[in-house]
């Protein structure tokens, strides 16, 4: 386990390690969290699951490079060096990452997996909250949420699947181009993964096809920061009246890029409305076809990974968990029902650029709370 001395302040023999604000998670919106929580001069921990820096970059296909990625941002103080197009992203950003956690002697503690988060005095939800890990437990009066959704891949279920002789694939399995090769491929759909994966795997397939629930969006090269932030701003919508979540190139759409012109001209982002079923042998489409296929790729998305945070009830109604404004009114990070819990890569800061400035939100709003705690 990697640790700094900075990351554990005991307290009393016995007791759980105390501190004023717990990170949970070390990908982009939890460091930019943790640099401003360190500048604010707070006692913090930031607990990771992963094995090594880099958050989900390091999880990506291999054959996902930096001219394939839609842009890595900046962390706070620190410039992301010149990248190299062909550089792998599960390589380079990790190395940034590594970096800048080195840089600013971020107290992050690695592998560290957490179970649950509830009061510490059981019912009082206004005092302390304790974080229950495999590595033990951490006391803390406030928590930066920052876990992401690369471990809770989306399964769609669909009848027949149990049948089907070939392979079934989400993006979180895919490892390239290669393995796919020569096959009869299908892919499900209408995202940045969904695209990327047809621009590596049609040159290589003996065929592809797209298939979509609804009709894929397309942007041209006119989109620009004021069209950036109202598509933000209606994902911010949903948080804000406690509405699960959708990803943000929902409503930026989608982009060609180079690279994916090739796979364009093998007709692979001709767009098929969703299958009814699966069979053993393919898929049977919308207007009663059999589509034959050896391997279903579900780049169907992600969902936010809050289970741990289940015992604090933060859930509405409605599915998702609804954020307020304490210290931005353009950045929701605070749950509505209960202020010492903010999220951060959840919904709009679920974007490499949003990411950054929820970070700084959160670690404000944290020592909010720590500061009300003290002065009660």
């Amino acid at each position: 386990m990697t640790t700094s001395p900075a990351a554990v302040v005991p307290s009393r023999p016995g007791d759980a390690r105390t501190v004023d604000v717990v990170v949970v998670g070390a990908g982009q919106a939890g460091l930019s969290a943790a640099y401003h929580l360190a500048r604010l001069g707070a006692r913090f921990v930031v607990l990771d699951a992963n094995a090594a820096p880099g958050g989900a970059w390091q999880h990506r296909w291999r054959t996902l490079t930096m001219r394939g990625v839609h842009g890595i941002a900046m962390l706070p103080g620190l410039d992301v060096p010149d990248a190299d197009g062909e550089a792998p992203a599960q390589e380079f950003v990790p190395a940034y990452y590594a970096a800048y956690e080195e840089r600013f002697a971020l107290p992050v503690v690695r592998p560290v997996r957490v179970r649950s988060v509830r009061d510490a005095v059981p019912g009082d939800s206004h005092g302390d909250l304790l974080v229950v890990t495999d590595a033990g437990t951490w006391r803390t009066r406030a928590l930066v949420n920052a876990t992401g959704t690369w471990e809770r891949p989306f399964w769609p279920s669909y009848p027949g699947a149990g049948t089907f002789r070939g392979r079934q694939l989400h993006t979180v399995d895919y490892a390239g181009p290669e393995d796919l090769a020569d096959l009869d491929i299908v892919v499900v759909g209408g995202g940045a993964s969904a695209v990327q994966i047809l621009g590596e795997v049609a040159p290589l397939a003996a065929s592809t096809t797209w298939v979509t629930r609804r009709e894929p969006i397309w942007r041209g090269d006119d989109f620009d920061p004021e069209a950036g932030r109202a598509a933000v701003a209606l994902v911010e919508d949903r948080v804000t009246r406690g509405l699960p979540p959708q990803s943000v190139v929902s409503v930026t759409g989608l982009l060609l890029r180079p690279q994916e012109q090739r796979a364009a001209t093998f007709g692979a982002y001709e767009r098929h409305p969703m299958f009814t079923r699966i069979e053993p042998d393919g898929v049977r489409m919308a207007d009663g076809s059999l589509q034959r296929a050896d391997v279903i790729v579900w780049a169907t998305g992600f969902r936010a990974v809050l289970g741990h945070l289940a015992p604090l009830h933060l859930r509405e109604d409605t599915g998702g968990v609804r954020l307020v404004a304490r210290v931005d009114a353009h950045t929701p990070t605070t749950a509505a029902r209960d202020h010492r819990v903010q999220l951060v890569g959840y919904g709009p800061s679920a974007s490499t650029i949003g990411a950054n400035r929820a970070g700084r939100v959160a670690a404000r709003a944290a020592l909010r709370t720590v500061s009300a705690r003290a002065a009660a």
